[in-house]
């Protein structure tokens, strides 16, 4: 059987009938409407099921959104403080330039208000006044004062090389009573005193025994005779009870005696014993402060200073070389400095005359042609040209 198409009438079936147009077109649109509810109650399911799945990822994007918004707050959070910084400082700084320059005049002054004057005025307080308290001349180095002050104990020498102790003694117990008298006086007062002294009262005990008023009487030229006298008895008495009589040759002892202490302990130990010892009476003092060896004013602290410039061998000859300059050309109130043989090593040159025909004619002692202090001075001193002094009452 042969099967004819026909576009127009439609197909005809095995069973001879024919197909119309008609119900090929209704065939599929009814697979297409049931197609089309199957899909719709696919779309619905699905759509159920992803609904959830949207309105998380929706709260999830919310949430980041919000986040993405808090960190923006807090960006210009700090955008803000800072801008208030900023504010804050041109604040300030146009202030500053209102004040005309007020703030920029209270920076220096914290600045020059340090704490390094402060110490130092603390630690010289009560120490030295602020003029004596000096440095070596162009921040001198320890080496170098050592150098400069030895060089000037050498030119001293060559200068007073009969440099001696200007009291007269005999005995070891002269020379401690002559010292205790020395204090505020003369040497030469002394000197001339003390003759008649020993010669009523040769030794510790005959001095220890001594009726006061009489010995008060012949020390009254030393000045200060009261006490002077209290001393020289009550050393002669210790002298006796102490030491059998006897000088002792210890700095230990020597300043346990009334009226003895380290400066005339020195004097003894060195010129009756031949021990070493810095004698710092008025005139070392001044001298090596003067001289910037030293800035301290308490006699230890000058005698331990200056004793580390010099061997201890020095140490007696260099005090009398210093004192004999000082009584005669480097005087307390006008040196003689035009006149002065160390003025080239002197830091000090130009405080008293500089004019060498001037600076002569404050010389004193020999050096101005005038007697020394000792009515019964060394051979040496003698040979250079040395004149005796006068006993007491000699026109």
């Amino acid at each position: 059987m042969v099967v004819r198409r026909n576009s127009a009438v439609g197909e005809q079936g095995p069973d001879g009938g024919k197909k119309t147009a008609k119900q090929n077109k209704t065939e599929p649109v009814k697979k297409t409407a049931s197609a089309k509810k199957t899909a719709s109650a696919k779309k619905t399911a699905s759509a159920k099921k992803a609904a959830p799945a949207k309105k998380s990822a929706s709260k999830a994007g919310a949430s980041k959104a919000s986040g993405t918004k808090a960190a923006a707050s807090k960006v210009s959070g700090s955008k803000t403080s800072a801008s208030k910084t900023s504010g804050s400082k041109t604040s300030a700084a146009e202030k500053a330039a209102k004040g005309g320059g007020a703030a920029v005049k209270k920076a220096p002054a914290a600045k020059k208000v340090t704490v390094a004057p402060k110490k130092a005025t603390a630690r010289l307080k009560g120490t030295a006044p602020a003029k004596a308290v000096v440095h070596p001349p162009g921040d001198e180095s320890p080496t170098a004062l050592v150098r400069r002050a030895r060089r000037i104990n050498r030119e001293l020498a060559e200068v007073f090389p009969y440099a001696h102790p200007e009291l007269d003694f005999e005995n070891p117990f002269q020379l401690v009573v002559a010292t205790v008298l020395s204090a505020q006086t003369t040497d030469l007062r002394v000197n001339q005193t003390t003759p008649s002294l020993f010669a009523k009262y040769p030794t510790p005990e005959d001095l220890a025994a001594a009726n006061p008023e009489e010995v008060e009487e012949i020390l009254r030229p030393c000045g200060f005779f009261r006490a002077k006298t209290k001393s020289v008895i009550g050393l002669s008495k210790a002298l006796v009870e102490d030491f059998g009589g006897e000088v002792p040759g210890r700095l230990d002892d020597l300043v346990k005696l009334p009226g003895v202490g380290r400066k005339t302990a020195f004097v003894v130990l060195g010129n009756a014993f031949g021990r070493p010892g810095i004698t710092v009476d008025t005139h070392f003092q001044r001298l090596v402060r003067r001289w910037r060896w030293t800035g301290e004013s308490d006699p230890d602290k000058i005698e331990a200073a200056v004793g580390a410039l010099f061997p201890k061998s020095d140490w007696t000859d260099l005090s009398h070389h210093v004192i004999w300059h000082g009584r005669r050309i480097c005087h307390a109130r006008k040196p003689a400095c035009g006149a002065c043989p160390i003025a080239p090593l002197c830091p000090a040159y130009g405080e008293g005359e500089t004019d060498p025909e001037k600076a002569k004619k404050l010389l004193k002692y020999e050096k101005g042609g005038f007697p020394g202090q000792r009515l019964k001075p060394p051979q040496a001193y003698l040979d250079a040209g040395g004149t005796p002094a006068p006993p007491l009452g000699a026109g």
